[in-house]
């Protein structure tokens, strides 16, 4: 088996086919989507871990099975699954696992890619008890941002929502009612720059020159799927608000017999401990298709 991608999908996939004694090849780049955290939260008895132990930790366990892990990039899926890593080696495969993940293109706004995962995030669910009762800002790039805004204010009460590149009148007598009810404030104005103050966020500067004091700003970073291979292979493909992604069964099966697609390279709310449960799930159904696809292989000999 070849798993490409050594996060959280991939390595619990790789950790069920070493189980299940299938010869197993992990292909990681080492550029896992939350790198600039530093923790995750809402995994069961991992709250709070840091993404990087966890990776670790999970390494550790794979090769405990056999399973053989390679830092490189696949360049190339020849018919009959033969991948080509960059660094030249050629392996063959029965069944792929597909576990590229996703990439966040952020805001260009100065100040927002250096303090990412910091007092900048995304997940409320990822971070907003970390942050709670502080004063937030929700950084608008699209009016899906308007729910954003809403989302956070469970988590704190003082909520400005900084237009930035929406216009006033792109927002709907819904999105302007529920604003109000929830006591979100709303301000027009594109944002020039982060103010940092003593390496903490302190506020939001507009182009006009104004200053809001905030302390957490939410943003909405633009998801880039990493499904290349997929597409590349045939895989079929829908359209989402967040991307291209690939058409799965329930275990994560493409429409390319043989091909798995896992974690964010499926979908984009895939948290960890989604990915983690999504690659459990195709490990065991590829073991299970393999071991009849040999027994019915040997009854016809």
């Amino acid at each position: 088996m070849v798993v490409i991608g050594g996060g959280a999908a991939g390595l619990s996939a790789a950790l069920v086919l070493g189980r299940s004694r299938r010869r197993t090849l992990v292909v990681d780049a080492g550029e896992p989507r939350n790198t600039p955290a530093a923790h995750m939260q809402g995994y069961l008895t991992r709250d709070g871990m840091s993404p990087a132990e966890f990776l670790a930790l999970g390494r550790e366990e794979i090769a405990r099975y056999g399973v053989e892990l390679v830092r490189d990039r696949v360049v190339d899926i020849a018919s009959g699954f033969e991948v080509t890593l960059a660094g030249g080696k050629t392996v063959r495969a029965r069944r792929l696992v597909i576990a590229t993940g996703l990439k966040d293109e952020l805001p260009a706004v100065p100040g927002v890619a250096e303090r990412f995962g910091r007092d900048v995030i995304h997940c409320p669910y990822c971070h907003g008890w970390e942050v709670r009762d502080q004063a937030f800002g929700v950084l608008a790039t699209t009016p899906m941002s308007v729910h954003q805004a809403l989302m956070v204010s469970q988590w704190s009460k003082d909520v400005t929502l900084f237009l930035h590149t929406v216009a006033e009148s792109e927002l709907t007598d819904d999105d302007l009612r529920r604003l109000a009810t929830a006591g979100v404030a709303v301000v027009p104005g594109e944002v020039a720059e982060l103010v940092v103050a003593d390496d903490r966020l302190t506020g939001l500067r507009l182009t006009d020159g104004t200053t809001h004091p905030r302390e957490a700003l939410f943003v909405g970073p633009r998801p880039i799927p990493q499904t290349g291979l997929l597409e590349q292979l045939g895989a079929e493909m829908q359209e989402t608000p967040f991307g291209a992604y690939p058409v799965v069964d329930p275990t994560g099966l493409t429409t390319v017999p043989g091909v798995w697609a896992v974690g964010n390279a499926m979908g984009f709310g895939e948290q960890v401990v989604n990915a983690a449960s999504a690659g459990y799930r195709a490990g065991a159904t590829i073991n299970g298709e393999l071991l009849m696809a040999d027994l019915d292989a040997d009854i016809r000999v």
